[in-house]
């Protein structure tokens, strides 16, 4: 690879994998094909009249070496599709990036990835799926992908982080910033912890409707399989899988209530055969092959105090119920059921799931 030839179609943001394969056909390197760079190459190349004009201004005021300087102030590196350390999964699909920037250690790609997206409007029940299947895939040493945005992904990287795992973010825009702004400490986190950060796109392109889309094939095609934790009917995650399906890899979705709309689209693609029901993360790391088929979750045995204690903890199951609910089964007075939950939880066996609710653990 000619590095500096590389930086620079890069920068232009306009190489799709088909374009390159042209360019090579014809020039036989991207340096090459720098050198013969004008508009009537972009239009033969299929670039329209605007994105010709851009390109150009671009390429008129870009120094490339002012450009690498930047990548090494901010400790980003830079691959393209020739590197022999380009990620050999997200090579074989059929519209890989041509260009990748990441931060942090690359080395996790080698490892078992799995991919866990949903909804930006995370309900306590998919927080809930998100800590459970994270935990599950992290004891096992696998590495978690998401696209780094609100909701299920930021929160499948935080509790990656609190599990002791390796997190992978695929981000929508250029590694000179972070959207949204709220993530800036978690992508921190991320680097900090031995995790990544990736993005096809130059330092300064800001997200766009056009560029979450292409970041979704990234995290489908970097991992042999995708988990949809949450998503309603017409959620940006569904590409997601779609994706992950036409690459030829496992698709998996977690199941709601059937009156939960935000989990219609996870109904959907389960009910289409395009998407295998995952209620537990040792069904995910059956299939992989990554823990024997036999293998079982050693029962939980939890020593209570008080007579009032074990009936607050038999009084509570693995759904959510209010306090009142917890009164009214174990048969106590409000302050006898506080005081258990209290203790409870701070034994493990107990958890407030938000909305005043609690869960056994």
């Amino acid at each position: 690879m000619h590095l500096h030839a590389a930086l620079t179609w890069s920068y232009l943001n306009m190489l799709t994998k088909r374009r390159y394969d042209l360019l090579m056909e014809s020039f036989g390197s991207l340096a090459e094909a720098l050198a013969a760079l004008d508009g009537t190459l972009l239009k033969k190349l299929g670039c329209r009249s605007d994105t010709i004009v851009k390109v150009l201004n671009r390429l008129e005021g870009f120094e490339v070496e002012k450009y690498q300087a930047e990548l090494a102030r901010r400790s980003i590196c830079f691959l393209s599709i020739e590197d022999d350390a380009y990620p050999a999964l997200l090579q074989a699909i059929n519209d890989p990036p041509v260009f990748l920037y990441h931060k942090g250690s690359i080395s996790i790609l080698s490892k078992q990835c799995i991919a866990l997206v949903g909804t930006r409007n995370m309900s306590s029940y998919g927080k809930r799926v998100v800590e459970k299947m994270v935990r599950g895939l992290t004891a096992a040493d696998v590495v978690t992908v998401s696209g780094l945005a609100f909701g299920i992904d930021a929160e499948v990287a935080r509790e990656t982080l609190r599990a002791g795992g390796k997190t992978v973010g695929v981000v929508g825009h250029g590694l000179g910033m972070m959207y949204p702004k709220s993530n800036t400490a978690l992508s921190l986190d991320i680097i900090e912890a031995g995790g990544l950060l990736l993005s096809e796109f130059p330092l300064d392109c800001p997200p766009d409707k056009f560029t979450f889309p292409a970041r979704n094939r990234i995290i489908a095609g970097l991992c042999p399989a995708t988990v949809v934790i949450e998503a309603a009917a017409d959620s940006g995650s569904l590409i997601t899988a779609d994706l992950a399906t036409d690459y030829n890899r496992d698709v998996y979705a977690v199941p709601g209530q059937i009156f939960d709309e935000q989990y219609a689209g996870c109904h959907q693609i389960i009910a289409r055969g395009s998407a295998t029901l995952l209620s537990d993360p040792l069904q995910l790391l059956t299939d992989r092959g990554i823990v024997p088929a036999d293998m079982r979750q050693s029962p939980r045995t939890v020593v209570t105090d008080s007579p009032e204690e074990a009936s607050v903890y038999h009084a509570l199951s693995r759904m959510p119920a209010s306090v009142d609910d917890v009164l009214v089964a174990a048969g106590l007075q409000a302050a006898s059921v506080n005081a258990a939950l209290t203790l409870l939880e701070m034994k493990g066996a107990a958890q407030n799931v938000g909305e005043g609710k609690w869960v056994r653990v």
